[in-house]
């Protein structure tokens, strides 16, 4: 399995914004199939250092991770965080 964090830290993390971006990337579980699971939350501790939302995705194997960066239903979404984002992470790793 791999599994994709990406942490997000928005230009403007109002209450509003970030339940938009959490929203929207939650709009992706169950629409494309090589996305296994997909966890999406927005920080609760609000530190300096924090990012304000992450998601955790699962797939199979590396094909299939990179055929959801490309999917037509993700790259939506993926234009929508970026125009709300500062900054994003991300880290890629095989797990069990």
């Amino acid at each position: 399995m791999i599994t994709h964090v990406v942490m997000i830290k928005l230009k403007d993390p109002t209450p509003e914004n970030v339940d938009k971006a959490v929203r929207k990337i939650r709009e992706l579980d169950g629409q494309i199939e090589v996305l296994k699971s997909l966890k999406v939350g927005a920080d609760i501790v609000r530190s300096e250092r924090s990012y304000d939302l992450a998601l955790i995705a699962r797939f199979e194997n590396l094909a299939d991770l990179k055929t959801y960066n490309k999917h037509p239903i993700h790259i939506p979404v993926l234009e929508f965080i970026g125009g709300l984002a500062s900054s994003i992470a991300a880290v890629d790793f095989e797990s069990d």
